[in-house]
């Protein structure tokens, strides 16, 4: 009769030494020092219009320089793109204006302001981004789309699920928004996760909308419902794109060629077209092959 109770608390040993290295690993991770901490004095950034713009901006990591005495200027309310090869430095302006580094040369501003002088926490209140891989939390589909703002109302979830093109699948789902979805969210197909990224967005309702590599890897009909849901986000609001598809990119008022990190052209898509220059050629390679 022991020996069955004896043999449990056995396992019950190695199973609590097998999850205390997951504990240990949590608080290693809440121990660790922040990388970009405020500067004593940091103000609370506001933002009214949503002009973006990077000046004389160069940036390293480690391994190696990035950004060369960058110049970008994102005025609000435009679509504006970036493309260029892999490893151009698309991705860490990105990093720079959501202030997750500060440019060893130059300035970040929005509306003026030096984001390295603002909090970390304000600046990304008035940041939205959409990216190409879409982390759902263990919850319902309400409280995945809430993660954006906690305290918003289920009329308010609606209205941004809707406005995604979203609240159809939902409600096929068995619970409809009250549908309990597993980390990842791997009951769910590419182009529903990327609808319910674009209800955060829109329930976030920021002034600055970063867009990075939101409709690749989709089918046809997914793009579709995702790029008309985009259309609604983008409205009256300081829109960044990351694109590698140049379709995507065709109607942003300005468009900015990165290589090697630097600015190399810019300007709307015939202009860059008749330039003959990298774009073109990139634009050749997608289109012409």
């Amino acid at each position: 009769m022991s020996y069955e109770p004896a043999k449990r608390l056995a396992r019950l040993h190695i199973n609590l030494e097998k999850d205390l290295v997951g504990v240990r690993l949590l608080y290693e991770a809440i121990d660790t020092d922040i990388t970009q901490p405020d500067r004593p004095g940091a103000q609370a950034l506001t933002v009214s219009a949503g002009d973006v713009e990077l000046q004389n901006v160069s940036f390293a990591y480690d391994d190696g320089k990035v950004l060369r005495d960058v110049d970008l200027k994102f005025r609000a309310g435009t679509v504006n793109a970036l493309v260029g090869p892999s490893g151009a430095g698309k991705t860490t302006v990105f990093s720079l204006i959501e202030r997750f580094y500060n440019p060893q040369k130059g300035r970040v501003l929005i509306d003026g302001f030096d984001l390295a002088e603002a909090t970390a926490k304000s600046v990304r209140e008035h940041i939205a981004l959409v990216s190409q891989d879409t982390f759902l939390f263990e919850g319902t589909v309400a409280e995945n789309i809430a993660v954006s703002r906690p305290n918003a109302g289920r009329e308010e979830i609606v209205a941004a699920a809707t406005a995604a093109n979203a609240a159809g699948f939902i409600a096929a789902l068995p619970e409809g928004y009250g549908t309990t979805l597993a980390a990842g969210g791997d009951t769910l197909s590419g182009g529903q996760k990327q609808r319910l990224a674009i209800a955060r967005a829109m329930l976030h309702d920021a002034k600055i909308l970063l867009l990075d590599e939101a409709t690749s890897a989709l089918d046809s009909e997914s793009e579709a419902l995702i790029l008309e849901a985009l259309d609604r986000l983008m409205a009256d609001r300081t829109t960044i794109v990351i694109a590698h598809r140049l379709s995507t990119v065709r109607r942003a008022d300005c468009i900015y060629v990165m290589d090697t990190g630097r600015i190399v052209q810019s300007g709307p898509h015939d202009k860059l077209i008749a330039e003959d220059g990298l774009y073109a050629r990139l634009h050749a390679l997608q289109f012409d092959a």
